[in-house]
């Protein structure tokens, strides 16, 4: 089990085609704006805008200028282009079709914050345009998705970075957690728990006519045609303007055809660092058990009975046996966050606090002075796209790669399956698949509709 990014990266390089080998460092093949004129600021394009898709592209303006933008929904579409325009002065061309930025020779890299039914899809086509690819997490819908990202970063060679920025960013807490456990600080790890935060249920949701300037089937893309739901109340808050209740917008989330809920939300953030922290990002778990849930209506045979309320769990607990037996425990209850449990002591960490007698102990034996930068496998990005930049230029795997972090998702994604069949599931990490149960593996993968294959 490696915990070296270096390592990590180094078989990386060694693991892709000979062809995209030699394109990195002749300029024969693909390669990056970033990487062939260091001087010049690397040229983007973001698909998919509405929140999460502003804030990791404002973010990037520092670095990077956008040329285009791409949204299914005219009104969010426009907006953002006044944005960029606002904030840089600079305009980006604005098209309702992903596949026209992808089309254009001058943009070196793609930021993807669509819902999640759409990562994949757009991910592979871009890699395959020849586009590096930051794309939000979770990176995939379902385990096979990430399989296929795999292959296709392999065939390509090009750098993909996962929208994981814990792993980065929020002052290097998590980095500072992961260096008090390789310390030694709380001796043998005994359990971990992440705490995840629960969800609601939804009334039922009618059917109403499609907002105007949405192209509803445009952005039901891979998943299954189903008509536009929407309740009038109205979301507050961040993410807010739109409708509270829906099969769209902010409350995609709660349902597994675009999402996988809290689990696939804020579990692909601490279960990441919990499975780097355990030095488990290179191997997955062997067991997978749903202690308690709560769903928010029926199912059978592992698939919602009706289709006009939210469907993922709104409650949970989910043991998962790591390597070294290590309990991980998945809650929806207790603060947001994970709690790291050792022979010698326990400390808790989120994106505001770390606090525990290990960390109050740092104030008379403080951490190697490198010890973050270990962590991190170099000097500690100023921000998660400027890792992304610097993996753009080095061809090196960046902070959060798609093995490392797909092998963390197959965690979640096992534990939404196991909700969803009401059993524990045991798993082969080697061959990535449940053992002795053809139904769970039938959830590995899904069908996308016609017309919206991805395009190999």
């Amino acid at each position: 089990m490696s915990q070296s990014r270096p390592l990590n990266r180094r078989h990386f390089l060694k693991g892709t085609t000979a062809a995209a080998t030699v394109g990195f460092f002749t300029g024969t093949g693909p390669t990056s704006r970033a990487q062939s004129s260091p001087n010049e600021r690397p040229v983007f394009a973001t698909i998919g805008l509405r929140n999460q898709g502003w804030t990791i592209t404002s973010k990037s303006t520092k670095f990077a200028d956008f040329a285009a933008f791409a949204d299914v929904d005219a009104n969010v579409l426009e907006a953002t282009q006044k944005k960029l325009k606002d904030r840089t002065g600079k305009a980006a061309v604005g098209y309702s079709d992903y596949r026209k930025v992808l089309e254009r020779d001058d943009i070196d890299a793609v930021m993807i914050a669509t819902p999640d039914h759409w990562h994949t899809k757009v991910s592979v086509e871009a890699m395959l345009a020849g586009k590096d690819v930051y794309c939000e997490k979770p990176l995939t819908l379902t385990i096979d998705e990430g399989k296929l990202i795999e292959k296709v970063v392999k065939k390509t060679g090009r750098v993909c970075q996962v929208g994981t920025m814990q792993r980065t960013e929020n002052r290097q807490r998590f980095l500072q957690a992961i260096a008090l456990i390789r310390d030694g600080r709380i001796g043998d790890i005994r359990k971990v728990t992440c705490g995840i935060g629960g969800a609601t249920a939804s009334p039922v949701i009618p059917t109403v006519e499609v907002p105007k300037g949405l192209d509803w089937n445009a952005w039901l893309g891979p998943a299954p045609k189903v008509p536009y739901r929407a309740l009038p109340e109205m979301r507050t808050g961040y993410g807010g303007g739109v409708p509270l209740y829906t099969n769209c917008h902010y409350a995609w989330r709660n349902w597994y055809e675009y999402s996988g809920g809290q689990m696939n939300d804020w579990g692909a953030h601490h279960v990441d660092i919990a499975t780097w922290a355990l030095g488990a990002t290179d191997t997955g778990p062997s067991k997978v058990t749903p202690v308690s849930y709560s769903l928010p209506i029926e199912y059978e045979n592992g698939n919602p009975k009706v289709s006009d309320q939210y469907n993922s769990p709104t409650k949970f607990e989910i043991r998962v046996d790591m390597p070294g037996d290590i309990p991980l425990v998945i809650t929806s209850q207790g603060d947001n966050g994970i709690l790291f449990e050792g022979t010698k002591g326990r400390f808790f960490v989120n994106r505001g606090k770390i606090v525990g007698k290990p960390v109050e102990d740092l104030a008379n034996n403080p951490l190697p002075e490198d010890a973050v930068e270990d962590v991190y496998g170099g000097p500690v990005s100023e921000n998660h796209t400027a890792n992304f930049i610097a993996a753009m230029e080095s061809r090196e795997l960046p902070i959060s790669d798609v093995w490392s972090h797909n092998r963390m998702l197959e965690t979640c994604h096992l534990a939404n399956i196991a909700i969803r069949l009401g059993r524990e599931l045991k798993w082969d990490p080697t061959k990535r698949e449940v053992i002795g149960d053809a139904e769970a593996n039938s959830f590995l993968g899904r069908e996308s509709r016609n017309g919206f294959e991805i395009d190999m």
